[in-house]
């Protein structure tokens, strides 16, 4: 096939998924592709309340985005990782705040103000029942037509990858938390 035979797609869904390091920090890499492109982004984050370097970097460059670039921060971190009733989160708390960042998410993506939208850690929420399977489909087939879609976060569905244009497999190869070392700020968060 001859490179005048391709198309171009209006708009795209992205997956990164996969046990493996580098999902984040692949849909910021794409964030910051498509600011620089002069794209508007909104970036959608489950899970991840604390404070990481990406939180930081995000709000730093918000002032110079302005109306191009919207962050937000829900989810209540990660579920069941350890004793709930240690952290005072309830399994209510966490579905509720999965829901909450999905509505973010469902709005952006359906609205056409966004050039790309990006859901990070959203296949945690829908691996660990906070948000439906359902609703991850509703939220791919129903996106503007105009509106890129990433997803990031372990066990993206399988029955779903019919439903994306590019998917990403994140694959350990060795990672030192395996030899019981913590992680590494400005490295792995």
């Amino acid at each position: 096939m001859a490179f005048e035979d391709y198309k171009t797609k209006e708009s795209v869904v992205i997956v990164y998924t996969g046990e493996g390091k580098g999902k984040t920090s692949a849909s910021i890499g794409l964030m910051a592709r498509a600011l620089g492109s002069r794209k508007k982004v909104a970036f959608i984050q489950f899970i991840k309340y604390w404070g990481v370097g990406e939180h930081v970097f995000i709000r730093d460059i918000m002032p110079l985005f302005k109306d191009q670039l919207y962050f937000y921060k829900g989810g209540k971190g990660f579920y069941k990782a350890g004793d709930l009733s240690e952290n005072h989160i309830t399994e209510e708390q966490h579905k509720q705040a999965a829901q909450e960042t999905y509505t973010q998410a469902l709005e952006r993506a359906t609205s056409g103000d966004y050039d790309i939208v990006i859901c990070d850690e959203i296949n945690n929420a829908v691996h660990d029942g906070l948000i439906t399977e359902k609703q991850l489909k509703e939220l791919i087939d129903g996106k503007a037509d105009n509106t890129s879609l990433c997803l990031t976060g372990r066990d993206f569905p399988k029955s779903l990858l019919a439903s994306v244009d590019i998917a990403t497999n994140m694959t350990k190869l060795k990672h030192h938390f395996d030899e019981k070392y913590l992680a590494n700020q400005g490295i792995d968060y």
